[in-house]
């Protein structure tokens, strides 16, 4: 299931309610152009230097997959211009992620593919990339990314989904998503949230047994919020 209309905090909700092991890539990657969520298979790469190992992991990826570019979240030099999201973009790929930083950056706008990276740099490498082939995995902070994720990104920031998990993941957040739609619109037609979620039969019940949980209490009445 690809749907770009399932924000990350309704999967990171999700995860928690199914159990499932979901890593948020570290908030230091921001994205360039806001309000252009983005999801896909993960294609990973470790820059080693030259643009050749992200040419052919491009030429072997399909159409709405995520491009992973570790570069050691160096600030020394930027790994990604226009040339390479340009490319990216033609190919069908959904949005590229590097841990480290990019350049070309009013020529990426224009281009308009999804973008996160660490900010942009001038320089692009000024370093003797050595011989071989694309090393396709990518660590991002301590966050592995392999050819067995998934991506999901948006304002909010990014996750790393098993794809054996995607699909589970994505129902369970369409479904809190569509709770917490609904909830909205109640309120907007003047019924409170504490109305909504029965708050004030919530501390009663809580002055009575301290142990109960907001959360417990939600599960009861079917409500989201908390998960």
């Amino acid at each position: 299931m690809t749907d770009h209309t399932i924000s990350t905090a309704a999967a990171a909700d999700a995860s928690l309610r199914l159990g499932v092991d979901v890593r948020a890539i570290p908030a230091s990657l921001v994205p360039l152009l806001t309000g252009r969520p983005f999801s896909g298979p993960a294609r990973p790469v470790s820059h080693r230097g030259s643009v050749d190992v992200l040419l052919q992991v491009i030429d072997e990826s399909n159409p709405g997959d995520v491009l992973v570019v570790d570069n050691g979240g160096r600030r020394d030099e930027a790994c990604v211009g226009d040339l390479i999201m340009l490319e990216a973009r033609e190919a069908g790929l959904s949005g590229v992620v590097i841990w480290g930083l990019h350049r070309d950056t009013a020529q990426l706008r224009e281009i308009g593919l999804p973008l996160y990276s660490l900010g942009a740099f001038p320089f692009g490498p000024r370093r003797v990339p050595p011989a071989g082939g694309a090393m396709r995995a990518a660590m991002i902070d301590g966050v592995s990314v392999t050819d067995d994720s998934h991506i999901l990104a948006d304002d909010d920031g990014i996750l790393v989904i098993a794809n054996a998990n995607w699909d589970a993941v994505a129902a369970a957040a369409l479904e809190i998503q569509a709770v917490e739609t609904a909830q909205a619109e109640l309120m907007r037609e003047g019924r409170s949230l504490r109305e909504q979620l029965d708050f004030t039969e919530y501390l009663r019940k809580q002055a009575l047994d301290p142990s109960l949980s907001l959360r417990q209490h939600l599960v009861e009445l079917g409500k989201a919020v908390e998960v």
